[in-house]
């Protein structure tokens, strides 16, 4: 879908439409008093020029009275109507991007992970945010409002040349210079508007990676350079910003001078007629068509500002429909849920690229009975990770099959098979959340037992206790106020607690101390017994032990066997284990 602005985009006006279903009433309301707006708008003139011809000038005082009164009730009759006007119209831009945001963020969280390795994060950040507020303009200051300010021109206008069609010629000349105007500066903002969209993105963009990366900015000593490029795309935002001010800057004195003209050719036209015998205008048609004018050319002002604002909400709805169309969503028509998964894992020739035919994985096959554990080794890049990632199914196979307990791993429902396999990754994600929430990911039937009984099995309780608060500690974000090895802990508990019956260790060691290490270990031993797992690791000591090492080299398995086989075949495996114990001059196993 090209983000064009248009705003006549009828589909995609249906499209937004579809989120005011809902809200029929609301919608039905804000335009019947939309309605009665531009329908009483011209009410108050008319009573005062009535007033001023018939009471004033004769001296009524009595008949003064009593139209003042009635024009203090009209005034409070329009109040009260546009106040309901304005809260309902914002009320139902607000509950639209209130569901549309939750579709988005829905759409999003589902995913594959291969749209999150092309899509920056500050871009998703800034439609759905930025973008879906300029959606809630379109009922509040847009669409709307737009349908009032023509009706009441159309209104206005209409009694103009009821009252008197000569003088409305006359005083409306003016009128075709202004619609020129307005034109050109629409078409002008327009392009500065999507220039501060754009901007805006590229200024979310580079933040959200700059401050989450602010540590790699610091150890660099890059700040001065990381400055200079904000400094550029800040400029940028600026000179949108400064381009579309001046737009209005020209616009706004143009209107007020057009305005001036009218006004000018009134005077002009009604002195006439007030110093010719008879008078063909009187005083009070004089005054009503004063504030006529201005009820006129404000209105035609805002529309050429309104206008924009629905333009605006048009682009900001196509890019966010945009994400919505996006097709990268992992399929999930499966319907396989068995009552108890045993965890027997197998791949069977199965090639795997991210992008097209660079296959990352090639020809991969091997097997894991339930309850047993398989290691993977091999050098970065080798393809370890991609192994499991295709397993969770965050990225699809080429060629191939796998499956678990003999079900082709498609043909589950998706979140029953990624219930069932707990991962631990290297990279420890942490909410800036408490830790119980962090484990147990707000799940109502993880009891603060179970979270209490699977910390003491990692040793971790005893340190959590100490924390202020305890379980009820906020780690910030990223886990901020943790070490690597207590927030390691914390994923392998978060794991634990969903009991799955396949355990994926992706490097789960690698970012703690050995001490830490070691206090792990034997309770990952414990853990893996009777349940599938599947460990990923640099340091080789963790995984001796385990039933099965595949050996990963370029996407391909160049060995398989047990610790001990693998050291006799004095092959990949052999080169590994000496780089990592001869050469640091510790004992062999």
């Amino acid at each position: 879908m090209a983000v064009t602005g248009d705003v006549y985009n009828t589909g995609l006006l249906k499209r937004i439409f579809k989120y005011v279903k809902p809200y029929r009433a609301v919608f039905v309301w804000s335009v019947i008093l939309t309605i009665l707006l531009a329908a009483i708008s011209p009410v108050r003139p008319f009573l005062i020029k009535y007033t001023l011809d018939h009471y004033i000038l004769n001296g009524n005082y009595d008949g003064l009275v009593n139209m003042t009164m009635l024009m203090v009730f009209m005034l409070v009759l329009q109040s009260l109507i546009q106040y309901n006007h304005t809260l309902l119209t914002n009320t139902l831009g607000q509950s639209v991007i209130r569901d549309l945001r939750i579709s988005v963020f829905n759409h999003i969280t589902r995913l594959r992970l291969k749209f999150f390795d092309k899509t920056p994060i500050g871009q998703l950040i800034t439609r759905t945010v930025s973008d879906l507020e300029t959606i809630a303009d379109i009922f509040s200051e847009g669409l709307i409002s737009m349908i009032g300010d023509s009706l009441q021109v159309v209104v206005i206008v209409g009694v103009m040349f009821y009252t008197d069609w000569e003088l409305s010629l006359v005083v409306l000349l003016p009128i075709p210079l202004l619609i020129m105007a307005t034109r050109k500066f629409q078409k002008a903002i327009k392009v500065a508007f999507q220039e501060i969209r754009n901007e805006v993105s590229n200024l979310n963009t580079f933040l959200q990676e700059h401050i989450t990366g602010v540590s790699i900015v610091q150890y660099f000593a890059r700040e001065k350079q990381e400055y200079r490029k904000f400094y550029a795309i800040n400029k940028r935002y600026r000179d949108a910003n400064i381009r579309s001010n001046w737009y209005y800057s020209i616009f706004f004195p143009v209107v007020e001078l057009i305005s001036a003209m009218s006004l000018g050719l009134l005077v002009w036209y009604g002195a006439k007629s007030i110093l010719s015998k008879p008078l063909d205008v009187t005083p009070g048609t004089i005054t009503q068509f004063i504030m006529y004018l201005g009820m006129v050319f404000t209105p035609i002002r805002q529309l050429a500002d309104k206008f924009n604002t629905l333009q605006m909400g048009m682009v900001g709805a196509e890019r966010v429909f945009k994400v919505l169309d996006t097709d990268e969503t992992t399929p999930n028509n499966g319907k396989q849920k068995p009552g108890k998964l045993e965890g027997n894992i197998k791949f069977e020739k199965v090639w795997f690229a991210y992008n097209d035919d660079n296959y990352v994985l090639k020809d991969l096959s091997f097997e894991v009975k339930a309850g047993e554990t398989v290691a993977l080794v091999g050098a970065t890049g080798a393809g370890k990770s991609s192994t499991i990632n295709i397993l969770n199914r965050f990225y699809e196979v080429k060629k191939g099959d796998i499956t678990v307990d003999g079900i082709h791993i498609e043909d589950f429902e998706l979140d029953y098979l990624r219930n069932h396999i707990a991962t631990v990754l290297q990279d420890v994600f942490l909410f800036s959340d408490t830790i119980l929430n962090n484990i147990t990911l707000n799940n109502p039937e993880i009891t603060i037992e179970d979270v209490v009984n699977a910390a003491k099995k990692v040793g971790a309780h005893d340190f959590i206790e100490r924390l202020p608060g305890g379980y009820q500690y906020n780690v910030m974000e990223r886990g901020a106020t943790l070490s690597a090895g207590q927030a390691q802990l914390i994923s392998f508990i978060r794991a634990l607690v969903h009991n799955p019956a396949i355990l994926v260790l992706d490097e789960a060691t690698s970012s703690v101390d050995t001490e830490t290490e070691l206090l792990i270990q034997k309770a990952i031993d414990n853990l893996m017994e009777g349940r599938t797992s599947i460990v990923i690791a640099h340091r080789l000591s963790t995984i001796q032990k385990a039933d099965q090492i595949i050996v990963l080299d370029k996407g391909e398995i160049k060995e398989k066997g047990t610790h001990q086989q693998l050291l006799k075949l004095n092959g990949y495996y052999k080169k590994l284990y000496d780089l990592q114990f001869s050469s640091k001059g510790i004992a062999k196993v």
